[in-house]
């Protein structure tokens, strides 16, 4: 508990603000989930992140949504509810919309030989949000429909 509490000084108001608004809205996401299943939720999360005037997001806000995306990972950790990649994936994919920036959520498998690993992660502007993202590709990509299928 030493180390969590260390941790949580460590960090000034507004990220405290904001760790508490990510564990919040991931009980909320797991919850909806639960309810509703993906599809379902995926379109209420983006009714409800519309924006009127989307656009690309600044380096600034890039380093924003990549400091929002660690607290959400460590909400994620900590929080009271199993806080999965696809929660926390779909949070950050609506609060970024929310702000006005253009995220994309992404579905995906791991890029290499062994056991099969599903992962969802948020991108900006063509960015990765957390270094844990990298190694995976998205299922477009992924042979999961051959090129030009359905497009």
């Amino acid at each position: 508990m030493g180390r969590r509490l260390e941790g949580w000084r460590a960090l000034d108001w507004r990220q405290r603000l904001r760790l508490l608004a990510c564990a919040l809205g991931l009980g909320c996401m797991h919850a909806t989930l639960a309810v509703l299943g993906y599809t379902r939720t995926r379109k209420l999360v983006e009714r409800a992140s519309q924006h009127p005037h989307p656009r690309a997001a600044s380096a600034e806000e890039i380093a924003d949504a990549q400091a929002l995306a660690w607290l959400a990972a460590i909400a994620s950790r900590h929080g009271a509810v199993e806080a999965t990649c696809l929660r926390r994936s779909l949070l950050l994919h609506g609060w970024l919309r929310w702000r006005g920036l253009r995220p994309v959520l992404h579905l995906g498998v791991k890029d290499r030989q062994g056991p099969f690993q599903a992962h969802a992660w948020v991108e900006l502007d063509g960015q990765r949000l957390l270094p844990g993202d990298e190694g995976y590709r998205p299922f477009d990509h992924a042979g999961s429909r051959p090129q030009g299928a359905g497009r």
